[in-house]
């Protein structure tokens, strides 16, 4: 999918008056052009966690095993391939009673919390998995992102339309200056793509089905281009 056009030009032409100069400084118009392109996102990932308190470490771990494992599994059904779940942080801390004497507080229990990222290549099936997840005992869904994977077709396009943009707004300015447009003497990229807006994840309630919007990724190139000109042929 891709937006219209933005134009942002900045014209620059010369016509060097002396000739020993116009040997070394050829008389140009040096134009920017800009072009947007944007495509819905192919790819997800979500971050999620379980965390289960008990009274003693081992307590802890081992209900917090039990229940990543639960989660694991639930992906696994979802149909979720291996490779593209990793966990990402295991941690085990201790839990302190309130402290109102202003000494040591003492130990009351432990908490064990295990983080799992996980890739979803269809985004159609973003919501479904939030609510896998959930069910399997997830009590903790976040850092939920899109992206589009396919970045370098999508700037090739935009870089095409960039220097047409540029070429159209060059021909333009040697009409009106009664000269021809000649060869492109430089081009160059200004600065590096922007991608202008990532989709990002709304969601209810976990008591209800996630809602999800991927929304779309845009990327903008700009490019200054040089052309020689040279006068209208009588």
């Amino acid at each position: 999918m891709q937006k219209p056009v933005a134009v942002a030009a900045v014209l620059a032409a010369t016509l060097l008056a002396s000739p020993a100069l116009a040997d070394d400084f050829p008389a140009a118009i040096s134009v920017s052009g800009q072009a947007t392109v944007s495509a819905a996102p192919d790819l997800a990932q979500i971050d999620a966690g379980v965390a289960n308190d008990a009274k003693s470490a081992k307590e802890a771990s081992d209900a917090n095993n039990a229940a990543m494992g639960k989660v694991l599994l639930a992906l696994k059904g979802a149909g979720i391939a291996e490779k593209d779940y990793q966990t990402s942080r295991l941690s085990l801390q201790p839990q302190y009673a309130p402290n109102r004497s202003g000494g040591a507080s003492p130990v009351v229990g432990f908490r064990a919390s295990n983080r799992v990222t996980v890739k979803i290549r269809d985004v159609t099936k973003v919501a479904g998995i939030i609510d896998t997840l959930v069910s399997a005992g997830a009590n903790d869904i976040g850092n939920i992102s899109f992206e589009v994977t396919q970045t370098s077709k999508l700037l090739d396009e935009a870089r095409e339309q960039a220097v047409a943009d540029a070429r159209r707004k060059a021909e333009i300015y040697a009409k009106a200056t009664g000269v021809t447009l000649g060869a492109p003497l430089s081009l160059s990229e200004g600065g590096g793509p922007v991608p202008l807006f990532k989709g990002r994840m709304a969601t209810a309630p976990m008591a209800a089905p996630a809602a999800v919007a991927p929304g779309e990724e845009t990327l903008s190139v700009t490019v200054n281009v040089s052309w020689a000109i040279k006068p209208t042929e009588k």
